[in-house]
């Protein structure tokens, strides 16, 4: 990738409108950092949180602290908007009255081994964006100076790929990879699928975050009167979360962008049509009884 096409990248990146603006590097450049715990800025990154998580990020947290993922989402998480059509997304939240991680210990990190993709990857960012006239993905890394950091200044350099090794963020990067191309093509789909629904943004948040809950889900009648699941696969995603994590986004692509990835039953259409006229009759005799009682109330105020 030339320097021209680097320099598109930053214009449509998420650092677009960051006061800190980033160095866009390809993976076998140089990068020249080290963090240790005798280095004077030590836990100064994590006292000042700004953390997106993926749905993979949640699933390791969420074991590692043996929670629900509803718990963990109440008690280490915020939601925010990751583009104007509120596409759902969400943070590590910080402690009560306070801008530090909650996990941050005086020695370090106190889920190391688990934590979240952005920490492995700091100061180096994974970039992965589609312009409108492309069909494909592109992936780049951004380096992030901070001026609290002084890990930059350590004398250590090896590539941004060792890096990544050294961090162990390929794993974290395989399972997150289809949900970030599902991010990613909505991004850049803008008017072609038109405006999301409510409804749409609460799928996309239940699959991608709310992995238990979204178990829940699959595993209702009114789904499995929709769609035909084998039964071999029905039991993985019972039993298996990354199993059920990677289902989410066929499921995310089939509801929000028509992709034929899960099969239906041949009636399903007509039975999602009879519940929608049967809700709508349900609605309606709903208000007309309300505004019966209404009436029998004004007559008997009359009284």
């Amino acid at each position: 990738m030339n320097e021209a096409e680097f320099n598109n990248l930053i214009a449509e990146s998420p650092f677009a409108d960051s006061p800190v603006q980033p160095t866009m590097l390809p993976e076998n450049a140089p990068l020249q950092f080290r963090c240790h715990r005798d280095i004077k800025c030590w836990n100064a990154c994590c006292s000042n949180i700004d953390i997106p998580l993926t749905p993979y990020d949640i699933l390791r947290l969420k074991k590692r602290l043996n929670l629900s993922s509803g718990d963990f989402l109440k008690q280490y998480s915020v939601p925010f908007e990751m583009d104007k059509d509120g596409m759902p997304g969400v943070k590590l939240k910080a402690v009560e009255g306070g801008s530090a991680c909650q996990f941050m210990k005086p020695e370090g990190c106190g889920v190391y081994e688990d934590r979240p993709t952005a920490c492995r990857y700091y100061p180096v960012a994974l970039l992965t964006m589609r312009r409108s006239d492309e069909f494909f993905d592109r992936s780049a890394y951004a380096l992030v100076k901070e001026s609290h950091c002084l890990g930059h200044f350590e004398n250590k350099t090896q590539t941004i790929e060792q890096y990544r090794t050294e961090q162990g963020v390929d794993e974290y990067d395989q399972k997150a990879h289809g949900w970030r191309q599902l991010v990613v093509k909505r991004k850049s789909a803008g008017p072609a699928i038109g405006k999301p629904t409510p409804v749409s943004n609460q799928l996309f948040f239940m699959a991608s975050y709310d992995i238990d809950r979204f178990r829940a889900f699959v595993m209702s009648p009114s789904f499995n009167e929709t769609y035909s699941i084998p039964v071999e696969q029905m039991a993985a995603l019972v039993a298996d979360d990354e199993a059920l994590l990677e289902f989410g986004v066929s499921f995310l692509r089939h509801t929000l962008f028509g992709e034929k990835c899960i099969e239906e039953h041949p009636d399903a259409l007509d039975k999602r049509l009879a519940r929608r006229r049967a809700m709508a009759e349900q609605e309606k005799e709903a208000e007309f009884q309300k505004k019966m009682e209404l009436e029998d109330d004004k007559y008997s105020g009359e009284h």
